[in-house]
Formats: C-alpha cells, structure tokens, sequence
C-alpha cells in the first residue's frame, strides 16, 4: 500500500528526492515538453517550500507536489507517474497540502484540470494566460 509523505527537502532521504526529482522531469519535460523553463529552479531549496509525494513499499515516487510558502501559500509541481495515474494520489496530495496549510491557496493549473482542481475548492482568477506555452488559470481557494 503506498504511503503519503511530506516534508522540506532538507529532511527527504536522498534516494526519494532523487525519484521525486526524476518524476517531475518524467512529466513536465520528457512527456510536456516543458523546456524552456528550469524544472529545478532553485524554489525547492527554500527554508519554507515542502515537498509532498506518495511512494509505495519498493521506494518508488507515483505522485508528487510541492509547496511554496511566502506571501502566499503556492501549490506546484503537481505530477503523477504513469504507473499511478487513475488511482487518485494526486487528490491526496492535493488534499494533504490544504490539510496542512488552511486559508487561501493559489494554484497556476493548466486549463484542462480546471474542474478537476474545482473538486478541491479551487476556484478561477482572472484570465487564461500561457506559462511555458501551455494554457493556465490562476486559482485560489477560499480561506478555510
């Protein structure tokens, strides 16, 4: 049964940060195609940035997110493995974040998860805009 995780990066054994990393390079740069932006652009080393993610009992990352904390509370970085896909680790992640962090969360998704990201009280701000010439909206919830 895989388990739930989170934590800052600074107490992420080295071998899962390894496949965290992997993943979301697996999804956001091999399968996107997401090249002109820095997958690993320094936001992960932040004292108050947490990584989340769900490994099952051989070490392996099926789902993963992070979350940025300044201003704003920040949920990114959102992938799943082809494995895990349609087993719903992505809500839990989801889930867990706004566990840990109630009040107003901001999401940039990608336009086509919109009503997905509904589900979790997500709603649309503003208009649709391209990040990394994909369709996004900006989404926030409501204070908790």
């Amino acid at each position: 049964m895989p388990n739930l995780h989170h934590a800052p990066l600074t107490r992420v054994d080295p071998s899962t940060l390894y496949r965290i990393m992997a993943l979301r390079v697996e999804v956001f740069v091999h399968e996107q195609k997401i090249v002109d932006e820095v997958e690993l652009d320094g936001a992960d080393l932040l004292a108050t940035t947490e990584l989340f993610w769900i490994q099952d009992e051989r070490g392996d990352v099926l789902a993963t997110l992070r979350v940025l904390v300044d201003d704003t509370v920040h949920i990114g970085r959102v992938a799943t493995a082809v494995e895990g896909r349609g087993r719903g680790y992505a809500g839990e992640l989801v889930e867990a974040a706004l566990k840990a962090y109630p009040g107003v969360v901001e999401i940039s998704a990608q336009a086509h998860l919109e009503k997905w990201y509904g589900r979790f009280g997500f709603v649309r701000v503003g208009e649709s805009y391209l990040e990394a010439g994909i369709p996004h909206v900006k989404m926030l919830t409501r204070a908790g």
